[in-house]
């Protein structure tokens, strides 16, 4: 049995359950059709029931050591920290790649290509997947090192979804060198393939649980320090997740479940939706858990959030009808809750935007960054 029918049972009665039917019933697991996806509506930030947000002039971003809710946009300039100026040192990006067949966390699953899944019929919030398999799949990944790490010395980190990212490490570049963020290390993984449910990625980002975190901790980083001759610190509070979409709620699934290894979190129009699988009693609705129970019922983590979304983001995208897959009001309730927990976080409401824009990630990821690290390091005390 693979190690990941162990670690995750439920897709091991899945299979068993596919085989048995296709054996009884002479016929292959059903697929589903492909719909091209609507164009979301644009939706208002003004709207009852979201937050109150702060309107800034078009073209600015909030202060980067502001906490709470603004609106931008619509226009959306590249800001000059996108792009290293001349002169500026560069920093070194060194790639590896690392196989399924290494890993004893992910060993590899995709869906079928042209399936997706099935509604379940007693539970309009719960997706039927049956055409998930074990698959073998490589990644790669680079770490970005900038000109002014000492060889040696212990240095901070960000870990990035579905890399690699030039835009970060271009970024990184002129912050660093601006003194804006500490002389940090950047790791850019891409992920195991796929998407959503029943795909390597969907596992890995979507689920709710310590897993990518602990794998992140104990396949990558040890390579990364090898490959790139680097030393990363195990204090949490010089480290930082950031990711877009199901990349986002990673990062913050990460820091939650394990605040001992994470406290700075960047989201672009993170998926705090209702899109784990396996399905989990423990968490039933994925991470719209989040907004829905989580932040409210447990004790503040120190974790301090820049999040993201776009007035044209993602809205019921899949087959799935269960009021849980907005990725807007999903944004607007984790901004809500974080404030009534009472933690650090600045959320950005993008006018003229799309889901993990591009034009808005090159306006606003210097800021994020800036925000994310604020406070870091510690001022010492005289």
């Amino acid at each position: 049995m693979s190690s990941v029918m162990k670690s995750y049972p439920g897709v091991l009665v899945l299979v068993s359950l596919i085989v048995a039917l296709s054996a009884v019933c002479g016929q292959s697991p059903p697929s589903v059709q492909k719909a091209e996806r609507p164009t979301p509506p644009t939706r208002d930030p003004r709207s009852p029931g979201y937050v109150a947000a702060k309107e800034l002039p078009d073209g600015a971003n909030p202060p980067a050591d502001a906490d709470g809710n603004f609106i931008i946009g619509p226009t959306h300039d590249i800001a000059l920290g996108m792009s290293a100026a001349s002169g500026i040192p560069k920093g070194a990006v060194i790639e590896f790649t690392m196989n399924s067949s290494d890993s004893k966390i992910y060993p590899g699953i995709a869906r079928d290509a042209g399936t997706f899944g099935t509604v379940d019929p007693a539970d309009p919030a719960k997706l039927v997947v049956t055409t998930s398999r074990a698959a073998p799949y490589a990644r790669k990944v680079s770490v970005y090192v900038p000109k002014q790490y000492v060889p040696g010395s212990v240095a901070p980190f960000i870990v990035g979804a579905d890399g690699p990212d030039p835009l970060l490490f271009a970024t990184l570049d002129t912050l660093i060198a601006q003194h804006d963020v500490p002389v940090m290390i950047a790791i850019s993984i891409g992920n195991g393939g796929g998407d959503a449910q029943g795909s390597e990625r969907g596992l890995e980002y979507d689920t709710m649980s310590g897993a990518y975190a602990e794998f992140v901790e104990n396949e990558v980083l040890p390579r990364a320090e090898t490959q790139a001759h680097v030393k990363l610190t195990k204090d949490p509070d010089g480290r930082a997740t950031m990711g877009g979409s199901s990349g986002g709620s990673c990062a913050l699934i990460m820091a939650w479940y394990h605040p001992e290894l994470y406290h700075r979190v960047l989201t672009y129009s993170g998926t705090f939706i209702n899109q784990q699988w396996p399905y989990s009693a423990q968490t039933p609705h994925g991470a719209w858990e989040f907004h829905e129970h989580l932040i409210a019922k447990s004790a503040a983590k120190p974790i301090r959030i820049w999040m993201e979304v776009g007035d044209r983001d993602l809205l019921n995208p899949n087959v799935m009808r269960d009021d849980m897959h907005d990725w807007v009001l999903a944004n607007e309730r984790m901004a809500s809750a974080l404030a009534a927990k009472g933690y650090h976080y600045q959320f950005v409401f993008a006018r003229n935007a799309g889901h993990v824009d591009r034009a808005v990630r090159q306006q606003t990821l210097p800021e994020a960054l800036q925000y994310v690290w604020h406070g870091y390091p510690p001022r010492k005390l005289d």
